[in-house]
């Protein structure tokens, strides 16, 4: 496979092994950071996958740069994809969708010509991949939406979006992990916990992962100990 190696720090380098963003990259950039994490082993500090690149951060008391590539060439030499089906955990995160917590369910089926139930039913019937991690720890950015959901970022953040969030923007969709301004349009919310310092990278999702949001009520949100505040009662 060809790839495009760039610096972009003392101790950092860029790999980039696509240029346009496609759910069919990932088994690609799942092999090479398992090949990279190998080939480096202690000399590796951190290793960040993105939709199409891998940022790698090595240790220069190690390594020079002109090692560092050479380890990246024998790494992903003769590279071949992750099996897809078995890649990645999955995960399937139940979401009460209503109005009181997710403000913008309305508007988009609005916006779209359709109706808050088959907006849900969009939603929900896609298996998304984790592209990856960012913005909060535990933010995934999962892809790629149903082409009838795809809509713009709002124009203005709001200050504050409850943790446990579930929203759509452009091509993507996330959940907010923790309370934080956000500027995503909000379909829902979850009662899953994806920050916890105790798992690795203090997130449950990790790029390469599955998921699938299932739509349940009130009464099963709150069983699972969601919290039912209403946006407007938060701001």
């Amino acid at each position: 496979m060809i790839y495009w190696l760039e610096t972009i720090g003392l101790d950092v380098l860029l790999i980039r092994l696509f240029h346009q963003v496609d759910e069919s990259n990932v088994p690609w950039l799942l092999s090479a950071t398992n090949r990279l994490r190998d080939a480096f082993g202690t000399q590796l500090i951190d290793l960040v996958p993105s939709y199409t690149t891998l940022m790698l951060h090595y240790d220069l008391e190690q390594l020079d740069e002109r090692k560092a590539r050479n380890l990246v060439g024998r790494a992903l030499h003769n590279l071949q994809p992750e099996q897809s089906d078995t890649s990645g955990a999955r995960h399937n995160v139940p979401v009460w969708y209503d109005a009181r917590v997710g403000p913008d369910l309305q508007r988009i089926a609005k916006l779209k010509g359709q109706s808050e139930e088959a907006v849900i039913q969009a939603h929900c019937a896609r298996v998304y991949r984790v592209f990856a991690l960012g913005f909060a720890p535990g933010f995934g950015y999962l892809g790629l939406l149903d082409p009838a959901l795809v809509a713009p970022r709002l124009t203005t953040p709001r200050q504050s979006v409850p943790a446990g969030s579930v929203a759509i923007a452009e091509h993507q969709t996330a959940i907010y992990p923790l309370a934080s301004p956000g500027g995503w349009n909000l379909l829902g919310r979850t009662a899953v916990q994806l920050f916890d310092p105790g798992l690795e990278g203090y997130s449950l999702l990790q790029p390469g992962d599955k998921v699938r949001f299932v739509a349940i009520d009130r009464t099963e949100f709150l069983r699972q100990g969601g919290d039912d505040t209403p946006m407007e009662s938060m701001a």
